[in-house]
Formats: C-alpha cells, structure tokens, sequence
C-alpha cells in the first residue's frame, strides 16, 4: 500500500473513475486522449488529485487516482469535465463537428473507492479490536 503524506495527516484514498463521452460518440483519438490527460493533471493538481493509471476507449475513459482527504470528489470530476470539454473543443475544432449539442461529457459518471482489503477484511478488522488474540 502507497502512503502519502500532508501536513500530518497519512493516508491512502484511491478511486476508479469512468467518464464517458456524451451519447457515447467516439471522439477520442490519441492526441485527444494525451490532451485530456493532460488537462487531468493541471486541474487534478488544483484539487489533490493524482493520476496513478490512465486508459481511454474512443468513447470513455478509466483512470485510476489518488486523492487527498480534503478533496470534494464530485467539485473535481466537475471542474475537469467543464475544463477539458471547453478545451478539447477549442483546441480540436473536428471533434466539436461529432458532437451533439455540443456537449462533449455525458452528465453522469463512475467514482468508486479501491484498496487493497475488502470490506469484509475491514469489517472484521474493526470487530477484533480490543479482543485478546
């Protein structure tokens, strides 16, 4: 397990995001996708986000992140949809041309946490506290 450290505080948050493209059209190329991942660390910086594994689809993405205690998960995911969607059309005016109303993200997205113990690991974890082994 990666622990990372801020101010006093350690821990290890790790999410799976998936965010797909709006009526799932395929737009994204490999300039696209190396920009959108781009645009993933200016804005994952702004919000203690951090890249740890990253793959596209022509449609979607999945990216594995860590994030920091303080992060509000759902401001973030926001922030880089407003951003990169604003940026990917502007910077590739063709993509603009597949899309439908000009919405580059679906509304909806994918977060759930990852680690490395299931919750029934933790679980007992938590219920053995305190008891003599």
């Amino acid at each position: 397990m990666e622990l990372e450290k801020h101010g006093h505080a350690v821990f290890s948050i790790s999410y799976h995001l998936v965010l797909v493209t709006r009526y799932r059209r395929k737009v994204i190329t490999q300039t696209v996708d190396e920009r959108l991942k781009q645009i993933f660390e200016q804005v994952g910086k702004a919000h203690g986000v951090s890249i740890k594994e990253w793959n596209t689809d022509r449609d979607h993405v999945h990216v594995l992140l860590s994030a920091m205690p303080k992060t509000c998960m759902s401001k973030f995911v926001n922030a880089y949809k407003s951003a990169s969607s604003r940026l990917i059309k502007k910077e590739f005016p063709q993509v603009q041309s597949l899309l439908w109303k000009e919405y580059f993200w679906s509304q909806s997205f994918y977060l759930a946490t990852v680690g490395g113990a299931t919750l029934e690991v933790v679980k007992r974890y938590i219920e053995n506290q305190g008891q003599q082994e």
